[in-house]
């Protein structure tokens, strides 16, 4: 399995539209793709602007799917990005899970 960990700093005042893009994306995208196998995005009340992706695929060629999609496309390489100061990508192994 291929955990994937996204910290992400918005443009200031952009939360509403980044989180409205990922409720839209999530259908889309995520909840068809077979080897997604989780896909959550998490908000900070203490930190405006800013959202924590926590994905789980089964492999390399299933993230390489979702990014290749034409929902990732559209939404998230292109409507989303608009809206991003900066972000990073951190790949993780799953330890622990119960």
């Amino acid at each position: 399995m291929l955990a994937k960990v996204f910290p992400i700093k918005l443009k200031d005042g952009n939360q509403e539209a980044a989180e409205a893009l990922v409720h839209a994306f999530a259908p889309e995208g995520p909840a068809k793709e077979e080897g997604t196998l989780s896909f959550r995005v998490y908000r900070d009340p203490a930190k405006p602007d800013y959202l924590l992706f926590v994905e789980h695929f089964a492999d390399q060629a299933a993230y390489d799917a979702h990014t290749g999609s034409a929902a990732y496309r559209k939404l998230i390489a292109g409507e989303f990005a608009d809206l991003i100061v900066e972000f990073v990508e951190i790949d993780h192994e799953l330890l622990v899970s119960v």
